[in-house]
């Protein structure tokens, strides 16, 4: 909406700043980041007071769970999703299709995990959703998201997957292309909800990827620096840069309240939101595979399930002592804020990894 503000400044110096990417995203960050600050406590308030009981808490997982999270409420997303979407109006140029595609996803995948969080909440189990019905409209969503970015990025890659490391390597899949988005849109949010099982865990790794592919954003989203740094330019997309601001502010200032111990969960509210975010930016600047690389914690967190799941099916025997994998290590004996700091740092040098297959000059 301030963008705007940026098209008086032929008769209004003052306001050219608004016309600046950069400044805009400072200003989304700072915004969400106040915006959950300020609201944060009353929000928290009013789902501790309507929940009663708080999140069931899962009796086969580690037992320290049971004394120490229970009666925390859930449903935090709702305070990032807030803070997020309101700096992101705020601060987005409101022409940009690319915005509202990322801010539609969004908000279809909280409200799955809303009322995911709320069948948990209402019936005092861990078991919310059914799982078939969650992923069909989590998959409607995603290729609706895909058709929408090709046809966004019709006259430049539309429906053509592009690889990392290698600046004229294209694949067009053609109407695959939609099945395959909607694919990276769905598996991106499964994997951070899969991420999300200690405090502060998810939210980290999901900011690191936020600020990373802020970058990636703005360097293909604009002509001159694409062309500069070997990258494929795809028009538009300069604009997620800000709605990765306001994605990392909210995170911020939800990690605040989210610290150990958790004064609030994220909830499927939460993890659903902003790793379908992510999946979407993914998608928009053509960097899927890359997301695979600085989301590769949210892929090894996927991947044990899958391997927990398949191995006990198969053989009768688990590989793990408990899946997703940051359970495993707490069965191992560390510590929950071991678990959380040490993932955290995987996240991080997968990031720098990640950002080096751009092949930058």
């Amino acid at each position: 909406m301030l963008y705007f503000l940026g098209q008086l400044g032929d008769s209004l110096a003052a306001f050219n700043v608004f016309r600046y990417i950069t400044f805009r995203t400072a200003g989304a960050v700072i915004t969400a980041l106040f915006f959950v600050f300020m609201f944060g406590p009353g929000m928290i308030a009013l789902l501790r007071l309507k929940q009663g009981r708080g999140q069931p808490i899962r009796e086969d997982g580690p037992q320290t769970h049971l004394l120490t999270k229970k009666g925390t409420p859930t449903m935090g997303g709702l305070m990032i999703l807030s803070g997020a979407v309101f700096s992101i109006l705020l601060w987005s140029n409101l022409s940009n299709g690319y915005v509202w595609v990322v801010l539609f996803v969004t908000i279809g995948f909280g409200a799955i995990g809303f009322y995911d969080d709320y069948l948990k909440v209402k019936r005092m189990s861990h078991k919310g959703f059914g799982s078939k019905q969650r992923l069909l409209l989590e998959a409607a969503i995603g290729c609706i998201a895909a058709f929408a970015i090709s046809q966004l990025a019709a006259g430049s890659y539309g429906t053509s997957l592009l690889f990392p490391f290698v600046k004229d390597l294209a694949v067009n899949l053609g109407y695959f292309y939609i099945l395959f988005g909607g694919f990276v849109v769905v598996a991106a949010g499964n994997s951070v909800n899969l991420t999300d099982g200690l405090d502060g865990l998810a939210i980290v790794p999901v900011m690191v990827a936020a600020a990373c592919f802020g970058f990636i954003a703005y360097l293909v989203g604009s002509v001159n620096y694409a062309d500069y740094l070997l990258l494929n330019n795809v028009p538009g997309t300069a604009e997620l840069a800000v709605v990765c601001g306001a994605l990392i502010g909210a995170g911020l200032g939800f990690l605040w309240f989210n610290a150990p111990p958790a004064q609030i969960f994220m909830g499927d509210t939460g993890s659903l939101a902003l790793g379908g975010a992510l999946g979407t930016i993914a998608v928009a600047t053509k960097h899927e595979i890359v997301l695979a690389i600085i989301g590769g914690l949210f892929v090894l967190e996927t991947v044990s399930v899958i391997v927990q799941v398949a191995s006990f099916r198969l053989t009768g025997k688990r590989v793990f002592r408990m899946a997703p994998i940051h359970h495993h290590f707490e069965h191992l004996g560390w510590t929950e804020s071991q678990v959380v700091i040490r993932f955290w740092i995987i996240s991080f040098v997968l990031a720098l990894i990640g950002l080096s297959s751009l092949k930058l000059r």
